[in-house]
C-alpha cells in the first residue's frame, strides 16, 4: 500500500476518532461517509486486524489501535502545524468544503465572478478546483441543516421548497383535471430534504395542496438535487425542491413551476458557514467572506421578490 494511501486512511480514521462518527468525519474531508469507511477498511486489510469499535458514545479505538492512539493524534496536530505554516504562504488559495448541491447549482457557477474581481484567487471546492485539496482544514465549510451553535457560524439564506418540472410537463398535467393532476404521474422524492432537514416532500405537499389522492411515496428517491434535476430534464417527472438552486433555470425557461408560487414553503433548515478566525486574516479569505454574503443577500432578495418574504 503506497505512503500516500496510509497518510489518507490514517486521516479518515484520526478524524472518525476524534468527531465520534464517519459522517462527521466524512464532513471535514468533503468525501461519502462510505469513502471514509472504505479509506479504513483498507488499513484494517493491510494491518490484518480491525481498528476500530462502535459504543454507545460513538467509535473508538480497538485494543490494537489503543496503544498508537496518542501518536496518531499528535502526528496530525504536527501536521497541521506544518500545514498552516506552509499554507501562510498560499496567502491567495481558498479552501472550502459545502453542501454538494450548493456547491455545484449556486457556488462554482458564481465563482468567476468573484475570480474576475479577484483575479489572483485560487479555489478548491469540495477537492476540486484551481489547486488540490490541502491537508489541513479548509477555510470555511457551508451547509444546509440546523444551526450548530457555533461562533463563528452565519446564516446565509433559508430556501422555499415547491414543485418543480420540465415545460414539457408543466404543459402536460396543464389540461388535466385540478383535483387530479398528478395522479399517476411520476413523483421524484430528494431526501436531503425529507430524511436529511426534516423538510416537506411530496407527501405532505399533496396533504396541503391536493391534485392526487393515491400513492404520494411513490416514485424514485434521490440524495442529490443535481442528479434528480436530470431525471426532470428528461421529462421523468417532478420534484421538490429549494428555489434558489434552480432559480436562473426557472427564469430563462429551461426548468418550469407547474403551480402557483404559493403552493410552497420557506425551509426551517438554512444554508450556513462558519469560517475558521486565523484564516481571515488572509484578505483572499476575507474578500471572500464579504462577496459570499452578498451573493447570499441577492439570492434571497430574488426569492422573496418571486414567492413574498418568509
Amino acid at each position: 500500500m503506497p505512503g500516500t494511501t496510509h497518510l489518507r486512511a490514517l486521516q479518515a480514521l484520526e478524524l472518525a476518532l476524534r468527531t465520534g462518527s464517519m459522517k462527521a468525519a466524512a464532513r471535514e474531508l468533503a468525501i461519502s461517509p462510505a469513502a471514509v469507511g472504505q479509506r479504513i477498511r483498507a488499513l484494517e486489510d493491510y494491518l490484518g486486524y480491525d481498528l476500530l469499535v462502535r459504543g454507545r458514545s460513538g467509535l473508538r479505538p480497538t485494543r490494537e489501535l489503543e496503544a498508537a492512539m496518542a501518536h496518531l493524534g499528535a502526528a496530525f496536530r504536527e501536521l497541521d502545524t506544518v500545514s498552516q505554516i506552509l499554507d501562510f504562504q498560499r496567502v491567495e488559495e481558498i479552501h472550502i468544503t459545502a453542501d454538494p448541491d450548493l456547491a455545484e447549482l449556486w457556488l462554482r457557477p458564481r465563482l468567476e465572478a468573484f475570480k474576475a474581481e479577484n483575479p489572483n484567487s485560487l479555489f478548491c471546492l469540495n477537492g476540486i478546483g484551481d489547486v488540490p485539496v490541502r491537508l489541513g482544514d479548509a477555510d470555511c465549510e457551508i451547509w444546509f441543516g440546523r444551526s450548530r451553535g457555533d461562533e463563528e457560524e452565519q446564516t446565509l439564506f433559508h430556501d422555499y421548497l415547491l414543485p418543480v418540472s420540465s415545460p414539457a410537463n408543466t404543459e402536460r398535467i396543464s389540461k388535466l383535471p385540478e383535483e387530479s393532476r398528478l395522479e399517476g404521474f411520476p413523483l421524484l422524492h430528494l431526501d436531503r430534504y425529507t430524511v436529511d432537514a426534516g423538510e416537506i416532500g411530496w407527501k405532505e405537499w399533496i396533504r396541503e395542496y391536493g391534485h392526487r389522492r393515491t400513492a404520494p411515496d411513490r416514485g424514485i428517491r434521490y440524495k442529490r438535487v443535481q442528479h434528480a434535476l436530470e431525471a426532470v430534464y428528461a421529462n421523468a417527472g417532478l420534484m421538490i425542491c429549494g428555489l434558489s438552486l434552480v432559480l436562473a433555470e426557472v427564469e430563462e425557461g429551461g426548468l418550469s413551476l407547474p403551480f402557483d408560487v404559493d403552493k410552497g414553503t420557506w425551509t426551517r433548515a438554512a444554508y450556513c458557514v462558519a469560517f475558521r478566525p486565523d484564516r481571515l486574516r488572509r484578505g483572499a479569505v476575507d474578500r471572500f467572506r464579504e462577496w459570499l454574503r452578498e451573493q447570499a443577500e441577492e439570492t434571497l432578495g430574488r426569492l422573496q421578490a418571486r414567492v413574498g418574504v418568509a
